[in-house]
């Protein structure tokens, strides 16, 4: 698989219109909280292997060539429960999230952030646990 983590299309290529990031999913990664992100729609596309996806209140799995899409303001995360590493295409619209990208990047690296790194980024608000430990969710 690829690096871990590498923006592909960054807010200053695309005049702040969409940021693509490519991102490896480590094997049993727990994902983020439940968040919700005001600003901008947040689409992935899964290159390899199997995620766990929630939009609101639909929780569903998707693999290779399946896209999950999360409107702006709709609770979402996702986790990788497969047992072996997964790849995906993180779409954002308008651009300036990939900014977190950088910085998850920099810290799983052991390095500092490149400089655009802190450059402002969109809002995330969160608003309830991963998937892992949401009521009823799958286990």
């Amino acid at each position: 698989m690829s690096a871990a983590i590498s923006v592909l299309l960054r807010s200053e290529q695309s005049d702040g219109r969409l940021a693509v990031i490519d991102e490896v999913v480590p094997a049993d990664f727990a994902g983020p909280p439940l968040h919700v992100h005001p600003g901008f729609d947040e689409g992935f596309y899964v290159l390899e292997g199997v995620l766990t996806f929630q939009a609101g209140e639909k929780v569903w799995a998707a693999g290779p060539g399946e896209l999950a899409f999360a409107p702006r303001g709709t609770p979402h995360t996702f986790a990788n429960r497969s047992g072996a590493e997964a790849r995906t295409l993180v779409i954002c619209t308008p651009a300036g999230f990939e900014r977190y990208f950088d910085r998850l990047a920099a810290e799983r690296a052991g390095v500092d952030p490149p400089p655009e790194a802190f450059k402002p980024r969109p809002e995330t608000l969160t608003v309830g646990p991963p998937i892992s430990r949401a009521p009823g969710g799958p286990r």
